[in-house]
């Protein structure tokens, strides 16, 4: 599972500016990380990331660690999310499988979901792929999940960012359709936004065509980890 390791360095280092008597944080696992950081931090940190990264993912990077929320529930938060993102990895071992903080960024390139050319109409492999982590999605049904649609840059940016949109929406409706409540998911066109490879070379623009999810924890998850903690 790949583990952004830069964003632990840099949530240390905001949080050494903000609180005295952090350092122990730096040495910290995804868990433990969610559970030494709080919402104000994680405001800052959020907006920091979704500005100033110098590569793409910002935005979904950015939310996930927005939406920290810190102490021991943030801990119980983080070890769920730990689990959900191992069940990911081992049910679509081609996904990029990103744990942030208490939350999951999953990046799904053309080698797992793809569409049909200039069009947001899934293909049958993408289909495939995609059934692989309903099961996953289903078993962690408190959590919220936002999918993010990229383009290349080629072709105009208006084209681009519609295109986004409709293949986000697209990728929506059929985890809806095989049973996942709709009332979990928001959708995000960020067209040629956020691009993780170059955009002058075949292969690059293949990378910065695909689908992102967050998965954060909702309201209920949030509440029964705070509840736990209580007991």
């Amino acid at each position: 599972m790949k583990k952004i390791v830069s964003l632990s360095i840099v949530a240390s280092f905001a949080l050494g500016t903000l609180f005295t008597g952090c350092e122990a944080a730096k040495n910290t696992n995804n868990t433990q990380r969610g559970a030494g950081i709080g919402v104000a931090a994680g405001a800052v940190i959020g907006g920091i990331l979704g500005n100033n990264l110098g590569k793409g993912g910002n935005t979904a990077l950015g939310a996930v660690i927005g939406g920290v929320v810190g102490g021991a529930a943030g801990g119980v938060i983080g070890n769920k999310m730990d689990k959900q993102a191992r069940e990911i990895e081992q049910a679509l071992p081609g996904a990029e499988v990103n744990r942030v903080e208490e939350g999951i960024v999953l990046v799904l390139g053309e080698n797992s979901v793809n569409f049909e050319t200039s069009k947001s109409v899934l293909t049958a492999t993408a289909k495939a792929n995609l059934d692989k982590i309903v099961p996953v999605l289903q078993s962690y049904a408190d959590t919220d999940i936002v999918v993010y649609g990229y383009t290349d840059s080629t072709g105009r940016l208006e084209f681009n960012q519609k295109l986004s949109e409709d293949r986000a929406a697209s990728v929506r409706s059929y985890l809806v359709g095989k049973g996942l409540a709709s009332a979990r998911f928001k959708t995000k066109g960020m067209g040629p936004n956020d691009p993780i490879a170059t955009n002058e070379t075949v292969e690059g623009r293949s990378k910065n065509r695909r689908v992102e999810f967050t998965i954060t924890a909702n309201e209920k998850m949030i509440q029964e980890a705070e509840q736990e903690v209580k007991n």
